[in-house]
């Protein structure tokens, strides 16, 4: 409830906090007075409606928006990383409940990992790129990362294939590095 209202600036009713945060009303209805009490959450009364809102200059807001926004910040060092690699693949792929916002701490990051053109499978400096990464993504998120990793030439029959990792990925994947999803299923990858 807390990540809802430190993502938005406006006034949420406790039915709006319930339904965002996935849990039930009465959940909501016994933890927003406590944190009312601790002065973290201020309560506006519109009747028919009780309207809340985080206090952004509360102590303790600054790192509670830093938490809710640590999927955004992990999102951004796992860009740079794939940046700064000895091999730099052709992308990176999110999917799974982590792109989609749904991930917990017992979660593992999916990740699609694809090499460039000119990059075999068991091409030495690759592995050590690809493992240098999902080494520092782990250390970074406390976070498994399960990652297929294919070659650039590859994707458009894998995307077509009706496998149901492969539909997950073109459900759910996020393109955080590299080309998108779109020009890996297409001819752009094929020159």
């Amino acid at each position: 409830m807390l990540a809802v209202l430190a993502e938005v600036t406006v006034e949420l009713s406790l039915r709006s906090i319930a339904r965002v945060a996935g849990v039930s009303l009465a959940q909501a209805s016994r933890v927003l007075p406590h944190l009312v009490e601790l002065g973290l959450v201020e309560r506006r009364e519109v009747p028919p409606s009780t309207l809340f809102r985080l206090v952004p200059n509360h102590v303790t807001a600054g790192p509670l928006l830093d938490l809710a926004r640590s999927r955004a910040r992990l999102l951004e060092m796992m860009r740079t990383a794939a940046s700064e690699l000895a091999v730099v693949p052709a992308s990176v792929v999110v999917f799974g409940s982590f792109a989609r916002g749904e991930a917990d701490e017992g979660s593992d990051i999916d990740v699609l990992l694809v090499r460039a053109a000119g990059v075999v499978e068991d091409d030495p400096e690759w592995a050590a790129s690809a493992q240098s990464w999902k080494g520092a993504v782990r250390r970074a998120s406390g976070n498994r990362v399960d990652s297929l990793e294919v070659g650039a030439a590859e994707v458009a029959a894998r995307l077509g294939s009706g496998r149901q990792v492969w539909r997950d990925i073109r459900r759910s994947g996020v393109a955080i590095y590299g080309l998108s999803l779109e020009e890996l299923a297409g001819s752009a990858i094929d020159a």
